[in-house]
């Protein structure tokens, strides 16, 4: 290496080191603060997959009998690692300021979480049912499992949805982007989402953080439900914590690729047509279509 190059790499490392530089994205104001592990987030959800679908995911089960031992292994494995891993992210607790993720207090957490399993799986293998009742080219439960993206994405979300209600900081949000990126299904763990949940085929959707979906409701790809404008503080930021996602209630039907916009009520028993753009609330048993296409020519520019 010569001079010149030695004197770049310093000059670059001086100022990547700069702890006054872009303060708001370095990574620890203090050695104290520790950081969560994307790779031991990962491994949590590994574990969560195969405690939740043993057999399908993590390896064989052998038979019944070895199953109390196949899931006691990995409980207590992710019950470690969920408190050392909520731990972590004590400064990024803004509203207890850290307090909730004090050692004692995230091993609490970490056991409620283990506590509501059973109940994550139950919602989970209705979201499977859901599928299977919905889709003829699903063959069986199995294949539903193995295969769809969205059991992927919602196994994320169910788990990290659980981990905001019990209130830890940005774990929730790691897990779902991660399913994000594995899967193209974009759920905020903010969203509240009922039982017997089918997103088929699954590519572009998004649901976003103030969301509420009800029982019974079925998602095709490309379907936004999202924000129509964001509400502005006196300084022009975002105001964060409002309502500002749709509402869609038992038994809708969402086709692929419309857009449901705002802080809007989609009634029961309604059905949303593809590619429509949905601004205002609609009853109960109604029947969004999109408008029939107009054809027209142009001659020598008429009609232009």
């Amino acid at each position: 290496m010569n001079t010149k190059s030695g004197s770049l790499i310093e000059e670059a490392i001086r100022l990547l080191s700069c702890p006054t530089c872009t303060t708001e994205c370095n990574c620890s104001g203090h050695q104290e603060q520790l950081l969560p592990s994307i790779e031991k987030v990962r491994e949590i959800v590994e574990l969560l997959r195969s405690i939740i679908f043993p057999g399908y995911y993590g390896g064989p089960v052998l038979n019944q009998r070895s199953l109390h031992h196949f899931l006691g292994v990995r409980i207590e494995k992710l019950y470690g690692l969920l408190t050392e891993q909520i731990h972590s992210v004590q400064h990024f607790d803004t509203d207890n300021n850290g307090e909730i993720n004090a050692t004692d207090k995230a091993a609490e957490i970490a056991g409620e979480f283990i506590k509501i399993l059973p109940e994550i799986r139950r919602k989970l293998c209705s979201d499977v049912n859901a599928i299977y009742d919905g889709d003829p080219a699903a063959k069986n439960h199995g294949e539903i499992i193995f295969c769809y993206p969205s059991v992927r994405a919602m196994i994320n979300y169910r788990a990290a949805h659980t981990l905001l209600s019990l209130g830890v900081p940005l774990i929730p949000r790691i897990i779902t982007e991660m399913a994000h990126s594995e899967t193209g299904i974009d759920i905020h763990p903010g969203a509240h989402i009922g039982d017997y949940f089918c997103i088929d085929h699954g590519t572009g959707v998004v649901i976003g953080e103030t969301c509420i979906i009800g029982n019974h409701v079925r998602l095709y790809q490309g379907v936004t439900l999202g924000a129509k404008k964001f509400e502005l503080d006196d300084e022009g930021n975002p105001v964060k914590n409002v309502p500002r996602h749709p509402i869609i209630e038992d038994n809708v039907v969402i086709y692929s690729n419309a857009n449901i916009l705002g802080r809007i009520t989609i009634g029961k028993n309604s059905i949303i047509g593809g590619n429509v753009w949905q601004i205002k609330s609609v009853p109960p048993n109604s029947k969004i279509l999109q408008q029939n296409a107009v054809e027209s020519s142009f001659i020598d520019g008429s009609g232009i």
